[in-house]
């Protein structure tokens, strides 16, 4: 009996080699490695036969703008540049449980007054999609609805349909049946996409896949699914806070790092128009180791609250804990600090956080940080009323960040009235002033010391730790 010839591929990655072994030598993963088989009929070459003349145009042309189907939804049409384009695959992922399924079923409904969306479910069944619905006030919307997992029974009850939106939850339910491996493997992930793309961009539909994320976060299945769609959308949040944040990571139809912003309440998801209001809704007077940093998530200025905490430790190596941050750039604030400052924090545990769940990457909150972290160790409360931004080199450096005045715009609307900002260029002619606004006392730093000497307590007062 002739031995049959298979492979192994890895599920994170989506390496592939002809022996098993515990590590993956692509990305380094253990116990990724799961057999598939290989097709009978090995790839052939081109051969002698021609292949169709493609036509070539310039890059200078009078192409129309996509049409969009806008939802309403004013956050998630926000995120997606405006609205879903039709014949656009959209790919949305998110931690379990934290709300993608519900966000869908409003967008559905949302839809349903222009077009009948459909929505086809691997994971639940009819009864309930409708026990959602019915929770979310939207049961009498015209949505189509269907449970089923073969794409080949999903493409042939779609062709023909017209629709202006179709939703597969999720795509790592769905498989190929000319495919001997199981739902949720590398090759049945990459082909089920593969088909109801082709199909959602010849019956110029929009298509949104929903894709299970790993521990780390990251969409489950082949990185190769993120580059086959248009949209890559991550829906965030913590599951003891109710605000959810929809982050676009890549959109070929708009800008990236755009957020939306959702409130999870008894009957689904409420947009929330102003984040940065809700954001600091519970501050403290007078409290040292807080400031609020003023940033930019994609073209959008918000407003959030950093706190740290700083203590003397017992132990040999002192703890950092960090929410809603990078804990590798709190590592080189703090060297800064001691190095640049003077400040000593290597005998002390340092707790940051970020409140309300948001989670920052951007370097422009290096200030803010460093600023909550000296008012903690001297104990100097920062003025209630002050936003702070900036970027923090190794030499000690304040270096200036983008879009300034739209982030003061934003501080001023809030009613903060004083702000610490890196130090700008100007060119002759400019004044203060003018690029300051008139209800904000903007004081610009260039070096980390000036910051230590705007908090440090008074006189006689003895620092914490």
């Amino acid at each position: 009996m002739a031995r049959k010839d298979v492979n192994y591929a890895c599920q994170k990655c989506g390496a592939a080699t002809s022996k098993w072994a515990g590590r993956c030598e692509g990305c380094g993963e253990w116990n990724t490695l799961v057999e598939e088989a290989v097709p009978e009929s090995a790839p052939k070459g081109l051969g002698r036969k021609k292949g169709r003349r493609i036509e070539f145009e310039g890059l200078k042309g009078t192409s129309a703008h996509p049409p969009r189907q806008v939802t309403g939804i004013n956050e998630f049409d926000r995120v997606t540049g405006g609205g879903m384009v039709q014949g656009s695959a959209l790919l949305v992922g998110g931690d379990p449980g934290i709300g993608k399924s519900t966000l869908l079923m409003q967008v559905t409904a949302a839809l349903s007054g222009t077009t009948q969306p459909i929505y086809i479910s691997g994971e639940e069944a009819i009864d309930q999609l409708r026990l959602r619905a019915d929770r979310l006030g939207v049961a009498d919307a015209p949505v189509a609805l269907a449970a089923a997992t073969s794409v080949r029974d999903i493409v042939a009850s779609l062709d023909g349909v017209t629709s202006g939106l179709v939703v597969i939850d999720s795509i790592q339910t769905m498989f190929v049946d000319s495919l001997e491996s199981a739902p949720g493997t590398v090759s049945q992930v990459r082909t089920s996409a593969q088909e109801l793309i082709r199909l959602a961009k010849r019956q110029g539909f929009a298509l949104i896949l929903v894709g299970h994320v790993t521990k780390d976060g990251q969409i489950a299945g082949p990185r190769v699914l993120e580059h086959m769609v248009d949209t890559v959308l991550y829906f965030e949040g913590d599951g003891s806070h109710q605000f959810r944040i929809l982050r676009a990571v890549k959109n070929r139809f708009g800008a990236t790092d755009e957020i939306g912003v959702f409130e999870m309440t008894g009957k689904g998801l409420a947009e929330v128009a102003n984040p940065s209001a809700m954001f600091l809704a519970d501050r403290d007077d007078d409290v040292s180791g807080a400031s609020v940093f003023a940033g930019m998530e994609g073209s959008r200025p918000v407003l959030v609250e950093i706190q740290s905490l700083t203590a003397s430790s017992a132990l040999g190596t002192p703890r950092r804990a960090v929410v809603g941050w990078d804990s590798g750039r709190l590592s080189m604030i703090l060297a800064v600090l001691e190095s640049r400052a003077g400040l000593t924090l290597g005998n002390m545990d340092v707790y940051l956080n970020v409140v309300g769940g948001l989670k920052i990457s951007e370097p422009a909150a290096d200030l803010a940080v460093a600023v909550a972290l000296v008012s903690s160790v001297s104990g100097v409360p920062v003025p209630r009323e002050t936003v702070v931004f900036g970027e923090i080199g190794l030499s000690g450096e304040v270096r200036a960040v983008p879009q300034i005045d739209a982030r003061l715009k934003e501080a001023a609307k809030l009613g903060f009235t004083r702000a610490i900002i890196p130090a700008r260029r100007r060119s002759k002619g400019d004044s203060k002033e003018n690029d300051r606004g008139k209800n904000m006392k903007v004081m610009e730093i260039s070096r980390l010391e000036e910051l230590m000497t705007l908090l440090s307590p008074p006189e006689g007062q003895r620092r914490h730790g």
